[in-house]
């Protein structure tokens, strides 16, 4: 089977590859431990002369890991190049979608009358009414849910 991302290292990354995983050791603050793996699995994939060129599966085998991670570092090398597969990308908390005055228009809209035709607010009707009043540009009804449950106001 061909391969989709295909890494072949220049003499000078393959040496700089080979000195990081020498060392050992990477800062903490950079998942030392990923960035030495993914140096190892560019080192093992490399297809250029005098690269090794191994499949994914014999790398994941030999690296203790899994195709999907071989898979993956070789993308990222493909498309963003040693920088981007040696790093990872933050995984932290994400921004919040609705704000503080967000949260207060869909705390007073939860106790307003609902809608013509409905009996009550649903999480779905409260979430595009947030977004035909502009107040967000787009909010899931999952969400809407995870406020209101921090409230104790009642949509009923």
């Amino acid at each position: 089977m061909k391969k989709k991302h295909v890494v072949r290292l220049v003499p000078a990354g393959r040496t700089a590859l080979g000195d990081l995983i020498a060392a050992g050791t990477a800062p903490a603050r950079t998942l030392g431990h990923a960035r030495i793996l993914h140096a190892r699995i560019l080192v093992k994939a490399d297809e250029g002369g005098g690269g090794p060129a191994w499949p994914d599966a014999r790398i994941a085998e030999a690296l203790e890991t899994s195709v999907a991670t071989v898979a993956r570092v070789r993308r990222r090398w493909a498309e963003g190049g040693p920088d981007d597969a040696l790093h990872r990308r933050p995984t932290g908390p994400r921004r919040r979608r609705l704000d503080g005055a967000a949260e207060a228009r869909l705390v007073a809209l939860a106790c307003s009358a609902p809608p013509a035709g409905q009996a009550r607010w649903s999480l779905r009707l409260l979430a595009d009414r947030l977004v035909a009043l502009a107040v967000v540009d787009g909010v899931a009804p999952n969400t809407v849910r995870a406020v209101l449950k921090k409230t104790t106001s009642s949509r009923g």
